[in-house]
């Protein structure tokens, strides 16, 4: 290729040997451009897409599972607005939320029916690996096979209940019936109530159908449910003075461990009663990890994925990427695509035994 180059440069710069100068008309500026214009017309199908990128001129849609007032749109909408200028070509990014079933309905549009060109990808709920393992009859898709771009931050999710609830804590939660509001099965705000009741004895009455987790919210502060679930992230940025004015408080979180500034609310990975049941809770607990990750459908060409990939790298690190989560108080804990996909294999990974106790927690299998 580079002898095409110098051919054509030696070509269009060559003197009129009569005149001593170049043709008339031409500068040496203009026969540059023409020559490079040139190049990439010869050139192999790679090297012009080195250098003329896809994403120039398009749209790349984000696909958010829940409605906009959680942390999972909170989180769509600041990669939304950064990364696109990441991206060789910088392409419009917005989002689209598409709520259903806990997600669920994004995660099967996203693997189905998507383009799988790049333009479009997704947030969705951090256990979606884990209800295909246990066989959510939800599910479509193989979680093995999404294309995963990278986590913005890790997460915790907590169970509210209001100040006037009967139950005020999770040990009460065990004597005393507490309605909670769940955004459908799938979600962690149905699953992880119903395991709790089959495996340690809560008896949570679980108000399914909510769209997302901000809905729930304002289901228990008007009185129909006496709690709810939702991030922790989304409690401190968009509740302060629920938290101000003590109208709630958190009874079980499922990070692994308790959070420093949860130290009173026991965490999914400190309950059950044999060591099989830790096993389970464990499992549901490392969808934490997960977190808030940007994801594609499978089939993305291995190039746009690279390109997407580092610019998710270099979006986390962006000095107005930052300044935006620190201004909303979010937590960044970026981790790349590849690390994503590992965590994600894992979790399919679980072994049988543990398989077959998270199923029987749910009747005839899990999502049913």
């Amino acid at each position: 290729m580079n002898a095409i180059r110098n051919s054509v440069m030696n070509f269009a710069t060559e003197p009129d040997r009569r005149r001593g100068h170049l043709l008339p008309g031409v500068s040496r500026r203009g026969v540059a451009v023409a020559a490079a214009m040139l190049v990439l017309v010869v050139a192999g199908p790679g090297e012009a897409r080195a250098q003329t990128s896809f994403f120039a001129g398009k749209t790349i849609t984000v696909y958010c599972g829940y409605t906009p007032g959680g942390s999972y749109d909170l989180y769509a909408r600041m990669m939304a607005r950064h990364i696109g200028k990441h991206i060789p070509g910088n392409p419009t990014v917005v989002v689209n939320n598409m709520p259903g079933a806990g997600s669920l309905k994004a995660a099967n549009y996203l693997y189905l029916a998507a383009p799988k060109d790049g333009t479009a990808l997704g947030v969705i709920v951090e256990s979606h690996a884990l209800e295909q393992a246990l066989k959510n009859k939800a599910v479509h898709y193989d979680a093995s096979k999404f294309t995963y771009i990278g986590r913005a931050a890790s997460s915790n999710n907590v169970f509210i209940v209001w100040h006037t609830s009967p139950v005020q804590s999770f040990e009460e939660a065990k004597h005393k019936q507490v309605t909670t509001a769940s955004t459908g099965p799938g979600s962690i705000a149905e699953t992880v109530p119903q395991l709790t009741n089959a495996l340690v004895g809560t008896k949570f009455k679980i108000i399914s159908g909510y769209p997302a987790s901000n809905e729930g919210m304002m289901a228990m502060e008007r009185g129909e449910t006496n709690g709810a679930s939702t991030s922790w992230t989304a409690v401190k940025v968009g509740k302060q003075d629920w938290l101000r004015d003590k109208k709630i408080k958190v009874i079980l979180q499922t990070a692994p461990e308790r959070a420093a500034d949860l130290p009173d609310a026991p965490s999914l990975g400190e309950i059950g009663k044999t060591e099989e049941d830790k096993q389970v809770f464990a499992l549901y607990s490392s969808g934490s990890a997960v977190g808030r990750a940007l994801m594609g459908p499978p089939g993305i060409p291995a190039d746009r994925i690279a390109v997407l990939r580092k610019a998710f790298m270099e979006m986390v690190k962006d000095p107005d990427f930052l300044a935006e989560a620190k201004k909303v108080n979010v937590d960044v804990e970026p981790l790349p695509g590849e690390a994503v996909q590992a965590l994600i294999q894992k979790t399919l990974a679980i072994p049988d035994s543990v398989r077959q106790r998270a199923e029987s927690a749910f009747g005839r299998g899990a999502g049913k």
